[in-house]
Order: structure tokens, then sequence, then C-alpha cells
């Protein structure tokens, strides 16, 4: 187990990006592009870089909390974070509740303060969110939001503004439905849905009319739906129920039109392919890798299905939900790195990673090569 130092101060990671530079592959259409400008951390920020990652920092103020996601700006986040607010679970655990934030840690949102909350994401106008919550069904069993097999079925999607007013009610029927993101466009949400114990990718319009189920699995359980920069292909993985027992459990990437055709797998191994995100290149995704059961790590996928992917966090714990800046410029991820001797995907906080050098922002005309 190696040994590492976190430094309590702030400073420009220009030089250190500079160094850990070279996982773009060649030929990927943009090796002459401009190199984008490299991230600085805020003030007061604890640095938590580890041997052979980018610069990173975990975002301060901020308590233990699950995935999050960037807004349009690339500098607000929006997430689940523990609250005393919260309804707590069968053990006693505070459950988390959907904030709003900077990656700096300032003008923090408490955006619904009843209930248990998760998946949650911006509209691109930066004012708009959707997320998940069991507040109006707290009559119901709270469940297990970690346990597929007791998922809490009260679970339905809400839309707010960023200050949490202007609640909409998206869905009414009891069932398990989270992981819930919108297009680039802003036109479309998709989200997953779980009925009689099987859970499959639906599709709606942003107002939450015109419900369509996109696909039809009986064992694969499809979840973590997002949206390419087309607004079209959906990136998502999926796991067969019948494997759910094996540690790590098996899970494939793949990509699916709105429509549900064109049905494409992502990845090739029959090991843990968990957790993706799509770049806003259109041409990568991160997502997590088991390296043995109790070592999870952030990896950069490739969309071409040739590229091997490339390793981006080295810490011997839990490194998982990944979400990438619109930008290219930052990754946020869920890490236990910053709590010392807790267990296993526990004392979880959100870190950021300075991933400029790898050129994932938005790709524009003048800049793909033929």
């Amino acid at each position: 187990m190696r040994t590492i130092r976190d430094s309590y101060i702030s400073f420009s990671f220009s030089a250190l990006a500079l160094v850990l530079a070279g996982c773009q592959s060649p030929g990927n259409g943009v090796a002459d592009a401009p190199a984008p400008r490299p991230v600085t951390a805020p003030q007061g920020a604890v640095v938590t870089t580890k041997p052979g990652e980018m610069p990173s920092w975990q975002i301060p103020n901020i308590g233990e909390a699950a995935e999050s996601y960037y807004g349009p700006d690339s500098e607000h986040l929006i997430a689940q974070v523990q609250s005393p607010l919260a309804v707590k679970s069968a053990r006693g655990m505070a459950g988390f509740l959907t904030k709003t934030f900077t990656d700096a840690g300032t003008d923090v949102v408490l955006v619904n303060d009843k209930g248990w909350d998760a998946c949650s994401y911006f509209f691109p106008d930066g004012k708009k969110l959707v997320w998940t919550s069991i507040k109006d069904n707290l009559q119901m069993p709270l469940g297990n939001w970690s346990d597929w097999r007791n998922y809490p079925q009260g679970a339905e999607l809400y839309v707010s503004d960023r200050q949490g007013k202007n609640v909409q009610r998206l869905t009414d029927n009891k069932y398990y439905e989270a992981e819930v993101t919108v297009s680039p466009d802003g036109k479309w949400i998709v989200f997953g849905r779980m009925i009689d114990g099987n859970m499959d990718l639906w599709v709606m319009n942003a107002d939450g009319s015109g419900e369509k189920q996109i696909t039809f699995t009986k064992d694969e359980q499809e979840g973590a739906p997002y949206f390419l920069p087309d607004s079209e292909t959906i990136l998502y993985r999926a796991w067969k129920a019948s494997e759910y027992d094996q540690k790590p459990t098996p899970m494939t990437i793949y990509t699916i039109k709105r429509d549900g055709s064109g049905n494409q797998r992502r990845t090739f191994t029959n090991d843990m392919n968990w957790a993706p995100f799509p770049a806003p290149d259109g041409e990568h995704f991160v997502f997590v890798r088991a390296e043995t059961p109790r070592n999870w790590e952030v990896y950069l996928g490739y969309l071409d299905g040739k590229t091997p992917p490339k390793r981006l966090t080295f810490d011997e714990g839990f490194d998982g939900f990944p979400a990438l800046s619109p930008d290219g410029r930052k990754m946020v991820w869920t890490s236990s790195r910053s709590a010392a001797g807790a267990g296993f995907m526990q004392g979880l906080r959100l870190h950021v990673m300075d991933v400029s050098s790898l050129n994932l922002g938005p790709k524009k005309a003048s800049r793909r090569k033929s």
C-alpha cells in the first residue's frame, strides 16, 4: 500500500498537467487543436492527487456525497449530499438530499428538504433541474437504493428551478424511477424504470409527456443512461440479474439510439464496466472498473471499440461515479481517499480532476480531420 500525503494548499495545476499529458490517442481528429487552458484549484482546497494521476482536489464545504454532475457553466454541480433533514435508513444512517454548489464549495443550495433523493441532473439552460425522490411516498417501505432487489418503489421524478422552487412531479405510478439525465439540446429526458423487478430504459419529452420504453430485456438490468452530444445516442451500462451474485458483478457498456434502435456494445470484457459518462467530444467516455473487489478505479474509454482504455485514478479504495464538465476540462468523481481508515464505499467525498490535457472538449467542424 502506497503512502500518500495530501497538501492543504491552493495552486495552479499547469506544470503537473503538462507532465501527465499524453492519454489522448493520436489520430483522433484533434491532435492539431490548441490545448485547453489548465485548471486552477480553488483557494483552500484539499489537494488529493495520487502518484500517476492528473492533478485533483477535494471539494470543500460539502459533506458525504454520492454521484455529482456539472451544469452548463462547467462550474456548478448537482449531487445528493448526506443531510440530517433526510429520512434515516433502517440502520439509522441519515439519508441524502439534492444540493447544487460550485466545485469550489460555494453557492450551496438545498433543492429538496424532505425524504431521500437519488440521481439528479441539470437542464442545459442551467436554471432547471430534474431529480429523484421518495418525498411523496414516505408511507411506503424505504427499501435500499444500493440493492436492486429492494429498490424504493416510491421513487418518482421531479423538475424544479435551482432554488428548489416551482416543483413539478413528472411521474406518479409507485414504480422505482431514477438514474435520470437530460439531453444536451434540452428536449429529452432518459431514465431507468423498474417494473416487477426488471429495470429498463425509458425516454420522454422534457415536460414529462410522451413516455417511451426503449429496452425490453428480461435478464439484463439497464441503467446509468446519458446522451452523447448529438442528443440522439444514449450511453448506458447493463448487467444480468443471473450474474448479480458474482463479485464484482460483470457489466457491459452500450450505446442505443433514442428510438431504441442501433444497440451497440462498447466494452468487450467480462468484468465490471460500470458508471459510464460520455465526453463532450463525442469520442470518449469515462467509466469504472474493479481492479479487485475492493479497489475500483476510473478509466477513459474510447467509443471506437478498438483503443484500449486509459486508467485515470490510482487509489487503493473506491473511485467511482465519474462525470466530465461540458467544456471537457474537469472530471468530478466520488472517492474514499479522503476518509482514512473508512471501509469500502464509506466516507465518500467529491473530488475534481484537471483533465484539460486530454482534449475531451466539444468538437468543432473545423477541428475534425477527414
